[in-house]
């Protein structure tokens, strides 16, 4: 399987497969239909507070990493996570969706590493 992110602003497309969005809020100016989801994963968000935290400071990006991670480590993540990879398989990509500006310093980019390390643990 193959993981792609994606702003939610960008227009979806056919090779995007699976896209859920990553966010813990609807984003702005957008409609169910526009963003084409076959799910909202706001459960593997990061938490308001860590969000708050970080405000997307790219001087805090190490922290966030590490904090996320943190999170996305606890039973019920790591389960959600696992339902995510699950559903996600009858595609060849898993497109996480975001609303953030900042294409470098963002939640998906996080989520698809640790779902990249998740599957390769798994796949062993």
């Amino acid at each position: 399987m193959r993981y792609a992110i994606k702003r939610a602003y960008d227009q979806p497309a056919e090779t995007d497969g699976y896209r859920a969005l990553v966010d813990r809020v609807w984003p702005r100016g957008k409609n169910k239909a526009d963003l084409a989801l076959d799910a909202w994963a706001r459960e593997l968000a990061p938490s308001s507070t860590l969000c708050k935290w970080f405000g997307h400071d790219p001087a805090r990006w190490a922290g966030f990493c590490e904090r996320y991670r943190r999170e996305l480590s606890s039973p019920e993540q790591y389960q959600r996570m696992l339902e995510l990879l699950k559903e996600a398989g009858r595609h060849k990509t898993l497109t996480l969706v975001y609303g953030a500006r900042d294409e470098r310093h963002n939640q998906a980019v996080v989520l698809r590493n640790a779902l990249e390390d998740l599957a390769l643990k798994r796949g062993k």
